[in-house]
């Protein structure tokens, strides 16, 4: 007799809306010789591991011209990263081409993209869409975190429907590649970057699953300035509103799927409350997209759906997409052109909710209600598998900058900062190295009061300046420094990497901690002194310190703090703490 099954074992999720979509006819049976495993699975609720995925893509560049493998990186338990190049043009792509590159499995429990990828590269070789290719080159990464894929189970992500084996969130270094756009620590994002320096994309779609509350839309997908809300890439967001995403709501409709702009409930058990973004921030790679103008569009299906109509879904928009590059991609390279001009002398920046919503929203619910738990001792929402026949109207919130940042003409990174500047050459920033030291005057940042996480977050404890000061200084830069220009494409991205008030800066990010170490003290028994000394000297001086004591009764009983005043205006302090050693050109 079999042993009973464990609660987690049996299903706890709320149910499935039905669903009979036409796509469905796009599945291939048992005896097709190029079946996928998910195909090949009498469930549809399968997706393969590494290996079996890998061979099957060898088969079939084995058997077709039209594919081929490229690895371009290796992951820290040592997995070749690979991406599967679809194209006409043979070894080298035509560059007058426009290509698709589809990304799948940064969070490889969220790997419809990869299914749906193996679907669509079979077809193309052997059922007749070759056509496809004719106009447009893709490029497929089927699996990005091959080391969380490979960390598989069927207790990886409690709130998705299927597959029924899924890989894990996060990295072998149990980082989020979902979080590393900006800051490029893991070999998985820097072999990623190379990849997408060699074939420029003009159409970047980052595939995962999403949870969150129930609705009846089973594919879901926004990019930066939607709807004409903020942006860094203007020209790129209104083609994407204006050409993309009528076409492809329309295609994903024909083919039985529900399209729906990527949005998360404010509220998780107030489902009516009100809906948001998400976020913007650079982080991500719609966030990243927009400040380097790169058209990224982030697809996030509904993780209730089954996984069959979640890699169908998949199938159409990855179809429909490369359709659109074909007849308007043209278009969309004038948009890039367009944005890439761009040179704005303020750069807003670290995205906050907005409080006030944007405007109210038609959005297409499920069914529900509240009961009362006994586990968490307050009500709860229980979803009940049925389409709500009335459209329900809610404010939709969107997200706002914080912080305004001014747009200098160069940066200058000193040469012991290699890893800096190696973060900034992996992004595509255009580097001046300096051949020989050079003296020039800049103006340095001075940190006022910086603050420590109390926590780490994705390997680094994170670090917070509210204000800063600045100081004009003949500074010497050494050999191998490098100067960064803002006037290039990517110049945006430049300053939020290198001001260190953006929250995706390498300072942010906990990358520039000597700056937070002073060097030299001095005792009690020679500062003493010397204030007093310093006082008898300067009535101006003594006139400031007899000021601060009346207006800060907290400085005037604190000794240590009255004696350091003194000692910051010495010159034995040492001046190089709180100093941000990347410096701002002043402009001419």
């Amino acid at each position: 007799m079999a042993p009973p099954k464990t609660p987690w074992d049996q299903p706890f999720l709320p149910p499935a809306l039905p669903w009979q979509g036409a796509s469905q006819a796009l599945l291939r049976d048992a005896s097709d010789p190029w079946v996928t495993p998910f195909e090949a699975d009498g469930e549809h609720d399968f997706s393969p591991n590494y290996v079996d995925t890998r061979a099957w893509f060898d088969r079939l560049e084995a058997a077709s011209d039209l594919v081929r493998i490229e690895p371009f990186g290796t992951s820290p338990q040592g997995r070749e990263i690979y991406a599967v190049i679809a194209s006409k043009d043979g070894a080298i792509l035509d560059p007058k081409k426009p290509l698709l590159l589809v990304q799948c499995g940064i969070h490889p429990g969220e790997i419809d993209g990869k299914d749906a990828g193996m679907m669509l590269l079979r077809d193309m070789a052997f059922h007749g869409k070759d056509g496809l290719l004719d106009k447009v080159n893709l490029v497929l990464i089927p699996i990005l975190s091959v080391d969380g894929h490979e960390r598989s189970g069927p207790y990886s992500r409690p709130n998705q429907r299927g597959p029924r084996i899924q890989g894990w969130r996060n990295t072998a270094t149990n980082q989020n590649l979902n979080r590393d756009f900006m800051k490029l620590d893991q070999p998985e994002m820097r072999a990623l970057k190379r990849l997408q320096a060699k074939y420029r994309a003009d159409l970047y779609v980052d595939v995962h699953v999403t949870d969150g509350m129930d609705y009846q839309y089973d594919v879901t997908y926004g990019f930066n300035g939607e709807n004409g809300v903020w942006c860094r890439s203007p020209a790129i967001a209104r083609w994407l509103d204006n050409v993309f995403k009528p076409a492809m709501n329309a295609s994903l409709e024909a083919e039985g799927h529900i399209p729906g702009e990527l949005v998360f409930g404010v509220d998780e058990r107030d489902p009516k409350a009100g809906l948001n973004d998400g976020g913007l921030g650079e982080r991500f790679s719609n966030g990243w997209g927009a400040a380097a103008h790169v058209p990224t569009i982030l697809i996030e299906n509904h993780s209730l759906k089954p996984h069959a109509q979640r890699v169908l879904g998949t199938y159409v928009f990855i179809e429909t997409a490369l359709k659109l590059l074909a007849e308007r991609g043209g278009d969309l390279r004038a948009a890039i052109a367009e944005d890439s001009a761009l040179r704005p002398a303020e750069i807003p920046t670290n995205f906050v909710p907005d409080d006030e919503p944007a405007y109210m929203r038609a959005f297409k619910g499920v069914k529900y209600e509240h009961y009362d738990s006994p586990a968490s001792g307050r009500k709860e929402v229980r979803w009940l598998g049925e389409a709500d026949p009335e459209i329900w109207n809610l404010p939709f919130h969107g997200s706002k900058p914080s912080l305004t940042l001014k747009r200098p003409a160069a940066y200058y990174v000193p040469s012991y900062r290699a890893d800096i500047i190696e973060r900034l050459a992996l992004h595509g920033v255009a580097l001046e190295i300096l051949a020989e030291d050079r003296t020039v005057e800049v103006e340095m940042i001075r940190l006022i009061d910086p603050k420590l996480a109390d926590r780490a977050n994705e390997g680094h404890v994170q670090v917070s300046v509210d204000q800063v000061a600045t100081e004009t200084r003949a500074w010497t830069f050494p050999k191998g420094s490098a100067r960064v220009s803002t006037d290039q494409p990517l110049g945006d991205l430049v300053v939020l990497l290198l001001e260190p008030q953006s929250s995706e800066s390498v300072f942010a990010w906990g990358m520039v901690p000597e700056v937070l170490s002073r060097v030299e003290y001095i005792e009690p028994y020679a500062i003493a002194p010397l204030a007093e000394a310093m006082m008898a000297a300067d009535p101006t001086l003594k006139a400031a310190f007899e000021a601060k004591l009346a207006a800060e009764p907290a400085f005037a009983a604190d000794p240590e703090a009255r004696l350091a005043w003194f000692y910051e205006r010495t010159p034995f302090y040492d001046d190089h703490y709180l100093l941000y050693p990347i410096a701002r050109e002043i402009a001419r």
